[in-house]
C-alpha cells in the first residue's frame, strides 16, 4: 500500500514548535477531563437537570473517547497526522462553545450529552495523531526524554483543570467550555508554522471494526455505570456488560480475518508490547479516577473549597511530575521494565498508605502518601506509552498509538464506573446505619441514605439537607457523621486503586527487557535490543 508524503515535507519540522502546537492541541483535552466536575453543581442548577441527567453529560465524553481512539489513531495514519491534529481541534472547539451555549429548557440535557460526546470524538482525533507527531519529529534515542516532558506538562494541565474551574465557575460555569477556545487558536496558529511533514499511508478505513469496537466499549461501561441506578440484580445491566464483552470478542474475531483492520492485532505478538499495554491498562485504572474521587473526597470529607481540592489533588501531581522526567532517563538507559517495576510497586504502596490515612480527616497526614502514589505513576505512565509507541508496526505511529490511548481511556472509563459504583454502594450502605443509629424510622432509611449518598457524590459542596421536619433536622445533625462515612467509602476506593497497582507491577514481569535503540528508515523497529531477550 505504501506511504505518500505531501509536497514541502521535505522541509524540516521546526522542533520545538511542533511540540509547542501539540502541547496547546491536547491541553484542552486534559484540562476538560477536570475542569467540567467542578461546574457540574452549577450547571444542575441553572438548567434543571437531575443528578443521573448530569452523569450522562459527564459519561458521554468519557465514553466517545475511550470508543473512538482507535478510529483516530487509523485516520492520522491514513489521512495524516497534521490533518487530523487540525480537524480534531476544529470539532472539539466548536462543540466546546455550543456546550457552553446550550439552552435552558427540556433540550438541556440532550443538547449536553450530544456536544459532549462530540467533543469525546474530537479529542478522540486529537490525541493519537498529536502524539505521532511529537514521535516522528524527536529522534528514538531522545524519545524517552521528549515524552516524559510531553506527559509532565500535560499531567500538570490537568491539574490546573480544578483551579481554572473554580475561578471561571464563579464567572460563569459555560466559561469553562468557552475557555476552549483561546487554547485552540493557538494550537491551529503553531501548528500551521511548524512546518509539521503529512505523511499518508494508502489504506482504507476500517469503518466496520470502528463500529464494532465503539459499540462494545460503550456498552460495557455504560452497564457498569448504571448498575448503581438498575442494580445489579437488572437484567438490563448484565444484558449491557456481557453484550459489550460479546461485541468486542467479535471484534477482534472480525479484525484477525480483514485485510485492513482497525488495529493489528498482531502488534500483540511482541511480548513488550503486550506487557506495556497491560501495565497501561491496570494504572488507567487507578489515574484517572483519582483525579475525581480526591477531588470529592475533599470537597465532602474535609469541607474543602473546590480551590483547596484542587491544591488538594496537586499533591498527587507534584510527585508525578518530580518522577516522570527520572523515567524517561532510565527509559532510554536501560528500557521500560525496571522504571515499570519500580512505579507499579511505589504507586501501590503509596496508594494503600493514602487510603489508611483518609480517615484522618487531614490533608496534612495524606499528603506524602498523595506524593508516593504520584511518583509511582510518573514512573509508569511514560516510560509504559513511550516503549509500546517505540515498537509501532512500520511508520504506524498514528494506530498504536490509538491503540494504547484507546486502552488507557477504556481503563479509565472502566475504573470511574467500578470505583463509582463501589463508592456509591459503600456510602449508602454507612449512610444507612448512621441514620438508623440516629433514630430514623426504619421505612425512610433506605431512600433517605440513597438520597444524601446521591447528594454527596453528585454535588460535592457540602449541601445539608433542608426542611424543617423532625427528618430533616435528624438528616443535617447526621450530616458531620456523613463525612466520616463519606471517608470510609473512599478507603474502599482507594485500596481498590492499590490492587490495581499490585496486578501492574505482576503485569511487568511479563515484559522481557528488550529497549528500542534506533530506526530503519521510516519504520519503528528495534535494530538493537538490550536485556533479557529479544523481541519475537
Amino acid at each position: 500500500m505504501g506511504t505518500v508524503r505531501d509536497r514541502g515535507s521535505e522541509k524540516a519540522p521546526m522542533q520545538v514548535l511542533a511540540l509547542t502546537a501539540m502541547l496547546f492541541a491536547v491541553a484542552m483535552i486534559f484540562v476538560d477531563q477536570t475542569i467540567v466536575s467542578i461546574a457540574a453543581p452549577s450547571i444542575v442548577e441553572e438548567l434543571g437537570l437531575s443528578s443521573s441527567g448530569m452523569q450522562r453529560v459527564v459519561n458521554a465524553y468519557l465514553l466517545a473517547l475511550a470508543a473512538c481512539f482507535a478510529l483516530g489513531g487509523r485516520l492520522a495514519d491514513v489521512l495524516g497526522h497534521r490533518r487530523v491534529v487540525v480537524a480534531g481541534t476544529l470539532l472539539f472547539v466548536v462543540s466546546s462553545v455550543l456546550c457552553g451555549s446550550v439552552p435552558s429548557g427540556d433540550f438541556a440535557q440532550s443538547w449536553l450529552v450530544v456536544f459532549r460526546a462530540t467533543q469525546g470524538v474530537g479529542a478522540a482525533l486529537v490525541f493519537p495523531a498529536a502524539l505521532a507527531v511529537v514521535v516522528s519529529v524527536v529522534p528514538v534515542d531522545k524519545r524517552g526524554r521528549a515524552l516524559a516532558l510531553f506527559f509532565v506538562l500535560a499531567g500538570a494541565l490537568t491539574a490546573l483543570g480544578p483551579l481554572l474551574g473554580g475561578w471561571l465557575t464563579s464567572w460563569t460555569w459555560r466559561a469553562v467550555f468557552w475557555i476552549n477556545v483561546p487554547v485552540a487558536v493557538v494550537a491551529l496558529v503553531l501548528t500551521a508554522r511548524a512546518r509539521i511533514p503529512v505523511t499518508r499511508k494508502r489504506e482504507r478505513v476500517d469503518a466496520p471494526g470502528a463500529v464494532l469496537v465503539a459499540g462494545g466499549m460503550a456498552l460495557n461501561v455504560f452497564g457498569i455505570q448504571q448498575s448503581s441506578i438498575w442494580g445489579w440484580t437488572s437484567p438490563a445491566t448484565w444484558a449491557c456488560i456481557v453484550g459489550g464483552l460479546l461485541v468486542l470478542a467479535l471484534f477482534c474475531r472480525y479484525e484477525l480475518r480483514t485485510p485492513e483492520p482497525l488495529i493489528k492485532l498482531r502488534v500483540f505478538r511482541d511480548r513488550a508490547f503486550t506487557a506495556d499495554t497491560l501495565v497501561l491498562f491496570f494504572s488507567m485504572l487507578a489515574f484517572v479516577p483519582v483525579l475525581f474521587f480526591a477531588s470529592v473526597y475533599a470537597q465532602t470529607s474535609l469541607s474543602a473549597s473546590p480551590h483547596q481540592a484542587a491544591l488538594y489533588v496537586l499533591y498527587f501531581f507534584a510527585g508525578f511530575g518530580l518522577s516522570a522526567q527520572w523515567g524517561g532517563r532510565i527509559l532510554d538507559k536501560h528500557g521500560a521494565r525496571p522504571t515499570m517495576k519500580l512505579g507499579t510497586a511505589l504507586a501501590c504502596a503509596g496508594f494503600a498508605l493514602w487510603a489508611w490515612k483518609l480517615t484522618d480527616l487531614s490533608a496534612h497526614d495524606q499528603w506524602p502518601y498523595a506524593c508516593i502514589a504520584g511518583a509511582g505513576m510518573g514512573l509508569v505512565l511514560s516510560p509504559a506509552s513511550t516503549d509500546a509507541v517505540n515498537r509501532a508496526i512500520g511508520a504506524s505511529y498514528g494506530e498504536v498509538t490509538g491503540i494504547t490511548q484507546t486502552v488507557r481511556n477504556y481503563a479509565g472509563a472502566l475504573g470511574m464506573a467500578v470505583f463509582g459504583t463501589l463508592l456509591t454502594h459503600v456510602t449508602t450502605s454507612r449512610v444507612a446505619q448512621t441514620l438508623t443509629a440516629e433514630g430514623l424510622p426504619e421505612q425512610m432509611v433506605p431512600g433517605a441514605a440513597r438520597g444524601i449518598a446521591e447528594s454527596v457524590i453528585g454535588h460535592p459542596d457540602d449541601r445539608a439537607p433542608t426542611g424543617d421536619g423532625p427528618s430533616a433536622t435528624l438528616m443535617r445533625n447526621s450530616f458531620e457523621a456523613v463525612h466520616m462515612d463519606f471517608a470510609r467509602a473512599n478507603q474502599w476506593v482507594f485500596y481498590g486503586m492499590a490492587i490495581a497497582l499490585g496486578l501492574a507491577w505482576l503485569c511487568t514481569f511479563l515484559h522481557p527487557g528488550t529497549r528500542v535503540t534506533g530506526v530503519t528508515g521510516d519504520a519503528t523497529e528495534p535494530v538493537g535490543t538490550t536485556g533479557a531477550g529479544t523481541r519475537p
